[in-house]
């Protein structure tokens, strides 16, 4: 019908106005009236509904789950900046990547919310999707289509994949911690928590309740439409109905990116949205394709970071923990502080230069704060309140666990213990060998290996493969369930693919991302042990240390006798296309952790919780003790909680890990 047509094409114009532009044409009343008018014209004639149709925004029923979804190009995360000096090191990195070319800079406000694609086919949303890992994840569409500002069919027929930020501005902040308020209802801590929380919701009812809305920042892919510029990217999709931050600027220079970053450093609190960075990008496409991706982020882009959160606390001492490397790393022991929202009561000290250069003692009173929102650092030492009590730190001469001495190899700022035979060494590279994003052996935790070390069943990752039923029904609380389950986990293990057992193997440098690289590039381990370094090189995103490492690893002949044994235990050694956790995964703050989940979360539920923390390589337990590095409280969080706080435990609660998340 003519009428339903029109209608349509006058209630997009003005939701575009009103949402886009926020400049309506019309009042609200006489919206209403033509949006009765087409639902009373679809109800008598169903026939004539279109998935296209304003009526259709909140017409879905509850969902029973997210359904996955693989990103056509990876939703990468980026590198982040935290001070001027390494805004002038990814400036320098640029110039040298694209030679004598004239570089200009797109810098844009970095919206803190849900990182969001929305695919149209032919001009119509047919997927929204949140980032999920990068790789995977979830299909969101009935909650993206209540997101008024989001185009249900865009100005012309095109396809496009475009990304963006989903955001809880301010004013639906405060209405909807009001309402849960009244209610009775715990509060969301944060605007972010509050949108990652939305749409994640099963009821696109409440998706709708939540009034979100959305900023689109880049193309993920299009046919037909040429562009030479990432600001020509910005300014067509708007063109096409898209919502754009207005806040963008092209930058000709580095300083002038400085000078936008001081100006909204300022300016952030009048924005009717949180933000917590600047993003900077190379505005030329061309230039972007010459500079490329690490294994990570691309080379042309980078989060500069507002300045976190500072406090003031206490070192009660500095502790030392022994790497799988043999790198000793020296950890502040904190009064226990909030910061950004979580208790923290442990902050890396990194080296002994980093100690020795800010004067750290103990007993001293300091600044710390969360480098990225994320890893409490120590700052500064507040030396005017020092009353003379305080103790300097020196680092041992020997290794803290075996004894052995210490050395600082050339080049390096840590001390480290190069006996082999470290039992705090091969115990770190045994449970990072079973660990789930490599060779993933379902019950052979950190606990379990401990007990096979001390009880001289392993001393070597070979020797996880010659276990027998004996040895393990006489380990404390293995029964005969749990032995049989661990011996099948293990014998399942055999078949994973190259890059799991090359990232096992705790090779330098080598993460789970380059892992797959190599098992990729060279097929079989005989082939990548045989490479030459220019073969090496060859291979995109490994480097001269990532090469060099590699060809030390495999000379010498120690590890050609174990990769020999893992062969005669019947270790796959080819690469089979199998899937690993993306590097990000390996990097998160749960990979090698054990976490505990108490108290409610409103975000989510608990069995997702669990499930999304074992995909970043976290360990969930259900009681809190010694060996618990986490705990997430939630609402109405109860003894666990009590025990976490009086072991000193790091708590975060639901916001923080919704953070982690989504980063």
């Amino acid at each position: 019908m003519d009428r339903v047509h029109q209608l349509r094409e006058l209630l997009d114009q003005y939701n575009y106005e009103y949402y886009v532009l926020d400049n309506p044409s019309v009042p609200d009343s006489e919206y209403d009236r033509l949006m009765k008018e087409l639902i009373d014209i679809e109800a008598a004639h169903p026939e004539l509904i279109t998935p296209d149709s304003p009526t259709q925004r909140v017409g879905a029923e509850p969902l029973k789950a997210f359904q996955k979804v693989i990103h056509k190009t990876p939703m990468l995360s980026l590198g982040n900046a935290f001070d001027e000096a390494d805004l002038r090191d990814f400036d320098r990195r640029v110039r040298q990547g694209v030679g004598d070319q004239k570089v200009t800079y797109v810098a844009e406000l970095k919206i803190d919310g849900l990182a969001v694609s929305l695919t149209y086919e032919n001009g119509q949303l047919v997927l929204g999707a949140t980032r999920g890992d990068g790789t995977t994840g979830e299909d969101i569409t009935q909650n993206i289509k209540t997101i008024r500002s989001v185009p249900l069919k865009l100005k012309q027929p095109v396809n496009l994949e475009v990304r963006g930020e989903a955001y809880m501005p301010r004013a639906s902040f405060e209405r909807l911690n009001k309402r849960r308020a009244e209610a009775g209802e715990p509060l969301f801590a944060n605007p972010r928590n509050a949108a990652s929380g939305s749409l994640r919701q099963l009821d696109p009812k409440i998706a709708a309740d939540r009034k979100l809305d959305v900023f689109l920042y880049q193309i993920g892919s299009t046919d037909g439409k040429e562009l030479r510029r990432h600001s020509d990217g910005l300014e067509w999709i708007q063109s096409l109905g898209l919502k754009t931050n207005p806040e963008w600027r092209r930058c000709d220079s580095l300083q002038k990116v400085l000078d936008f970053i001081a100006y909204w450093t300022e300016k952030r609190p009048e924005l009717p949205y949180d933000i917590d960075g600047i993003v900077i990008k190379v505005d030329s496409l061309e230039q972007q394709r010459m500079l490329g991706f690490t294994a990570k982020s691309p080379r042309w882009a980078i989060a500069y970071k507002f300045p976190a959160e500072e406090v003031v606390t206490t070192v009660e001492g500095i502790a030392l923990t022994v790497g799988r490397t043999g790198a000793i790393t020296p950890t502040a022991v904190l009064t226990p502080v909030q910061v950004a929202g979580t208790t923290v009561g442990r902050a890396t000290l990194h080296n002994e230069d980093y100690i020795r250069e800010k004067d750290i003692r103990i007993g001293d009173q300091v600044v710390i704060h969360k480098a990225g929102d994320i890893i409490p650092e120590v700052v500064r030492v507040l030396k005017e309140r020092r009353t003379g009590r305080e103790v300097p730190f020196r680092m041992p001469e020997q290794c803290p666990d075996c004894g052995s001495d210490l050395v600082r190899i050339e080049g390096e700022a840590a001390l480290r213990c190069i006996n082999p035979k470290c039992p705090a060494q091969i115990q770190e590279g045994l449970i990072h060998f079973v660990s789930r994003n490599a060779m993933n052996i379902d019950g052979l935790g950190e606990k379990v290996i401990k007990q096979l070390f001390k009880n001289d069943l392993v001393q070597d990752v070979a020797d996880i493969y010659a276990l027998t039923y004996d040895d393990l029904i006489k380990l404390e609380r293995m029964g005969d369930k749990s032995v049989r389950n661990l011996l099948s986990a293990i014998a399942e293990s055999k078949k994973n693919s190259l890059e799991r057992l090359l990232f096992g193997l705790g090779i330098r440098y080598i993460g789970a991302k380059a892992a797959k690289t190599l098992a990729q590039a060279f097929g079989t381990i005989d082939r990548l042990m045989a490479a030459t370094t220019e073969e090496l090189l060859s291979v995109e995103e490994i480097g001269d240390k990532m090469a060099d490492s590699i060809r030390t690893y495999f000379s010498s002949p120690d590890v050609r006798a174990l990769i020999g044994e893992l062969k005669s235990y019947g270790l796959n050694m080819t690469y089979t296309g199998g899937t690993t956790q993306e590097a990000n995964a390996a990097d998160s703050p749960f990979n090698g952790k054990t976490v505990v989940l108490t108290g409610k979360l409103s975000a989510m539920s608990r069995d997702e919780a669990r499930s999304a923390i074992e995909k970043l390589g976290g360990k969930v337990t259900g009681s809190v003790s010694k060996k618990t590095d986490l705990v997430i409280a939630g609402e109405d969080a109860g003894s666990k909680l009590t025990k976490a706080e009086a072991l000193g435990i790091e708590i975060w609660d639901e916001a923080r890990f919704m953070e982690a998340l989504n980063t």
